[in-house]
């Protein structure tokens, strides 16, 4: 249980003492089906709806849309538009802020919990860059109007990627003034987890601060913009700075140690344990020759003398104190808008949008890590004659050298870290205008160019160590052999042979920095044009507008180009590049049937079509490949009465493989997993552990892999063919005119999506491998040596996991929207709104004929993060009659139970239902300045606490970061000025 202190009482008494409040409501969701043409649109009456390119003029949208205005992104006081989505009840936490180990710097988002990729991505209608280098930091939160999350595929209307639906930030480009905004805000968290304090003492770590404040957020933006030439143009200029405080995770109890799983062969997790890396500061050591070959780890005594002894648990590093639970992050955002109407035929507009973004992600002190193979001379003067009779045998004291696996951790001076860099720009310019008879065109070109640079620092570089390792005795004196041989004069020796014996100086001999670097490049040019058939009479009978047209073509290319230096080559990066073009022409047309007519206030039919013809190629490999698809959707809207309307739809949607999954280079990295083959009593039979590519001389032998990390052997796969996907959804939308400011709507989908391009979950290809099927067996590419499943070269021992069309993905469920207000006289008003989803299956075929598994209401192993029943996010707020308001959010996560596609735990067999509370407001002080403030989970809710193991996937410090709150309670202040 948390622990109450002054810290958190003084905070809430400030933040209770500063709770103001604005003219605009909160708003979790507007009216559904129809965007809110009360946002605060500086748009010039333009008509714009998510999921078609048909102008509407009754605003409505025959596919389930949700919005988010940005009232509601206020309120959250979110400086991360990633943030705002992942609250609502259709998305699952991605690549966000709260991730370290392994992140890349982006920010992505994941609708449907059917993966990033496949949701396709707007600013404005138009795509935001290539879709292997989409990034959410690059959206200006403070220029957001509106979110529109459309779910279903709509493919037919934008093209590839669309599968699981379509979020499309509608900016604010417009401005007629002046505006400015400014956030500050940080984190109030009390560590009172008794279990997980025990365990850390237990263990003899130390335990996280009783109270922390930190994790500071200052978010600054302002914009400028000016009509000229009698309205007929606009300029408008913005320009933004954030900044994000790390946060480690020794400041709180969850994250402190690596949590595992205790006596899983026995007692099926009954309970956790801190662990962590077998790589500590004391060195371990094992053999792969000699005398000492197959029986475990050795260790250096803890006393600090040159004895090695057998490795048990107390000699694990507790790695996690040093890691992120937040990163760091420095974000500049610049760019303009502008336009001007030469006539009613001829507008010409155009934006620049430029992003500087600067993150370090940190994670435990480098190592030589038990992954790498090492030489070790028989003859090395820093040996004792114990270690070198236990090494060597008869060969002590001679040049032998015999292969050993080394896993010696240096100091905690010496944390990893990695140097993210991201300079974005996009670029759009069009033409549009009225061509007279109902119709209308737009031309529109966009580029985009995403420059990803990466230093990683403070590394080991395993040819340096090596040769620190390769010693021998001149004259007394321990002098590296590439000294001698004028190999490398700046060689410096290392003393793994003692606890804590590689010193500073040492270590810096030891890091080269490692340089990799990517250029993302997309160019789009459309052409639409827009068209009311209805002035040409092709109006039906019953109704009173004329069938409406939109089509047009598409022309896109994108690029990637990943280059890497020789000692991140040494390291495993490949340069790699490729290409993708593709050429489309798409139609959609609208056909009111009947209008105004009992029982048939509106029956509209809608249809679209879209061909699209690929070619992608590697000029690297001189590869290539080429295919064609059709997409296409249809829709019913019939209104008995204005009071109710049904719709329904159904498309057939595509996502096709971005350049990454076709050629992305191939490595070996780390993957949470335990290799159930190794250690003296393995948990899986020698027949089995056979299948897998143990030999009998091995079984027994094998060592585990270190911290539960094995290794996968990732990349491209030039092969791969476009996803499928057919998507349904039918809905109700009541609009009661008894019950004014009401408005209702449930929604249901079902997505499958077929042949989805994936790569094997290593857990799963293991749990498969063992339970007898021999496809899954060979994807193990085991140490030919030792039998071990990690390393990091393609000759140690690893699973293969590069990307291939897999089975299937299927999901479905009902949305939910809620909106009430009324007025409560001269109190002011109330406004009431909540979205929910009813998740109903979420399926995954890893492979086509094999069996499908549920991972509805579960977590953890293939099924990832949680897919709770039940989700939703409410907010009430209260205007009162001087506009000020206060709001509450009540966010709601239904408990989850751990999926049976991996080993089975008590302790961890289930996460309860979590609330989370947030409570905020705005002030008016007058027409130019309007203050906020406000704290999110008021009640410093602890995430759950989970062993690593489990976690497989956007798993960090222990918990899933992203769905729950890792940060404790979160308060913030703001002002905006507009004039």
């Amino acid at each position: 249980m948390t622990r109450v202190s002054k810290h958190r009482s003084a905070a809430i008494s400030a933040l209770v003492a500063a709770f103001m409040a604005s003219s605009a409501h909160a708003q979790v969701a507007s009216t559904p089906g129809a965007v809110d043409p009360s946002a605060g649109s500086d748009n010039a009456g333009e008509i714009v709806v998510t999921g078609t390119r048909i102008k509407r003029p009754d605003l409505e949208s025959n596919s389930p849309l949700t919005t988010i205005g940005s009232a509601e992104i206020k309120y959250q006081g979110a400086v991360n538009v990633e943030d705002v989505l992942n609250r609502m009840p259709q998305f699952t936490a991605d690549a966000n802020e709260n991730m370290s180990n392994g992140s890349n710097g982006t920010a992505q988002i994941n609708l449907r919990n059917l993966g990033p990729t496949r949701v396709l991505t707007l600013i404005n209608g138009q795509r935001m860059m290539s879709s292997q280098a989409i990034d959410i930091n690059f959206v200006p939160t403070s220029l957001v109007e509106r979110i529109d999350v459309v779910s279903g595929g709509a493919s037919a209307v934008y093209g590839s990627d669309a599968v699981a639906g379509v979020v499309n930030f509608v900016i604010r480009d417009h401005l007629d003034g002046f505006r400015m905004d400014a956030q500050t805000g940080f984190a109030q968290h009390d560590n009172g987890n008794d279990y997980v304090r025990g365990l850390n003492t237990t263990q003899g770590y130390t335990n996280a601060p009783s109270t922390v404040i930190d994790g500071a957020k200052q978010d600054v933006n302002a914009a400028y913009g000016k009509n000229f030439a009698d309205g007929r143009g606009n300029i408008t200029i913005y320009g933004g700075y954030r900044h994000t405080s790390p946060v480690l995770e020794s400041t709180r109890d969850v994250s402190n140690c690596a949590l595992n799983q205790l006596d899983t062969d026995s007692v099926n997790g009954a309970g956790l344990y801190c662990g962590g890396s077998s790589t500590s500061t004391y060195g371990t050591f094992a053999p792969e020759a000699g005398p000492s070959a197959g029986l475990g780890y050795l260790t250096n005594s803890k006393d600090g003398s040159k004895t090695w002894v057998p490795y048990d648990t107390s000699y694990a590093y507790n790695y996690a104190p040093a890691n992120y639970l937040q990163r760091s992050d420095q974000r500049y955002t610049a760019g303009a808008f502008a336009k001007f109407k030469v006539s009613p035929a001829a507008e010409f507009y155009g934006s620049f949008m430029f992003m500087r973004d600067h993150t370090f992600s940190q994670v435990a002190a480098s190592a030589l890590f038990l992954g790498s193979n090492f030489s070790i001379n028989c003859d090395n003067p820093l040996m004792s004659s114990q270690q070198a009779t236990a090494l060597c045998g008869s060969a002590a004291g001679t040049s032998t050298s015999i292969p050993t696996l080394i896993g010696y951790r240096l100091n905690s001076d010496f944390s990893r870290r990695d140097d993210l860099r991201h300079n974005d720009f996009r670029y759009t310019a069009g033409v549009r205008g009225d061509i007279g008879h109902g119709f209308s065109y737009d031309v529109n070109y966009l580029h985009s160019l995403v420059k990803w640079d990466e230093t990683y620092l403070n590394n080991v570089d395993t040819i340096k160590a090596q040769r620190a390792i390769d010693v021998v005795n001149v004259n007394g004196v321990a002098t590296c052999q590439s000294v001698i041989d004028g190999t490398d004069p700046n060689c410096v020796p290392i003393n793994i042979f003692q606890a804590n014996g590689i010193s500073s100086d040492q270590a810096q001999y030891l890091f080269s920095p490692s340089n990799t670097g990517e250029r993302d490049t997309l160019t789009d040019i459309t052409a639409t044009i827009n068209g009311d058939l209805g002035t040409f009479g092709l109006t039906s009978p019953w109704a009173t507008r004329g069938v409406n047209i939109a089509f047009g073509a598409e022309h896109r290319h994108e690029s990637l180009n990943y280059f890497a230096d020789a000692v991140a080559q040494e390291g495993g990066a490949t340069p790699t590049d490729g290409r993708v073009t593709v050429n489309e022409g798409f139609g959609e047309i609208e056909v009111p049937i009947l209008q105004n007519l009992p029982f048939f206030h509106t029956l509209t039919l809608d249809g679209g079509v879209r061909y699209s013809s690929y070619h992608n190629s590697q000029s690297s490999t001189d590869t290539s490949s080429n295919y064609n698809v059709w997409t296409y959707k249809a829709e019913l809207n019939w209104a008995p009465t204005t009071d109710v309307r049904l719709r329904a739809s159904y498309n057939r949607a595509i996502r096709a493989p971005n350049i990454s999954e076709l050629f992305g280079p191939g490595g070996v990295g780390n993957v949470t997993l335990d290799d159930p083959c190794a250690g003296s009593t393995p948990l899986a039979s020698e027949t089995a552990c056979a299948a897998s590519g143990v030999s009998s001389a091995q079984y027994g032998h094998i060592i585990q892999c270190p911290a539960d990390v094995c290794s996968e052997l990732y990349g491209g796969n030039p092969n791969l063919k476009p996803e499928k996907a057919d998507t349904y959804t039918v809905g109700l939308v009541l609009t009661p005119r008894q019950l004014r400011g009401f408005t209702f709507s449930a929604d249901y989908y079902h997505i499958k999506v077929k042949d989805y391009i994936s790569s094997l979950d290593p857990s799963l290809i293991v749990s498969q491998c063992i339970s007898g099927d021999s496809y899954y067996c060979a994807l193990f590419h085991r140490n030919p040596a030792t039998g071990a499943l990690f390393g990091s070269t393609v000759n140690d021992g690893y699973v293969i996991a590069t990307t291939l069309n897999t089975g299937y993905l299927m999901t479905s469920g009902i949305d939910f929207n809620v909106d009430y207000g009324f007025d409560i006289g001269k109190f002011g008003k109330i406004d009431a709104n909540l979205v929910g989803t009813w998740l109903l299956h979420s399926e995954r075929q890893p492979q086509p004929g094999f069996a499908a598994y549920e991972c509805k209401g579960t977590f953890g192993y293939s099924c990832g993060e949680p897919n709770p029943a039940w989700r939703h996010v409410a907010r009430l707020t209260w205007t009162a009659p001087n506009d000020a308001t206060l709001s509450l959010s009540w966010r709601f996560i239904n408990k989850v139970k751990l999926s049976d596609t991996g080993e089975s735990s008590v302790i961890n067999g289930k996460i309860p239902t979590y609330n989370y509370f947030d409570l905020s407001g705005t002030i008016a002080i007058n027409k130019q300045l309007t203050l906020r403030a406000g704290v999110n989970n008021i009640a410093d809710k602890d995430p759950p606490a989970i062993s690593s193991n489990i976690l497989t996937t956007f798993g960090n410090g222990n918990t899933y970061a992203g769905v729950y709150d890792v940060m404790g309670r979160e308060i913030f202040f703001g002002a905006s000025v507009a004039f």
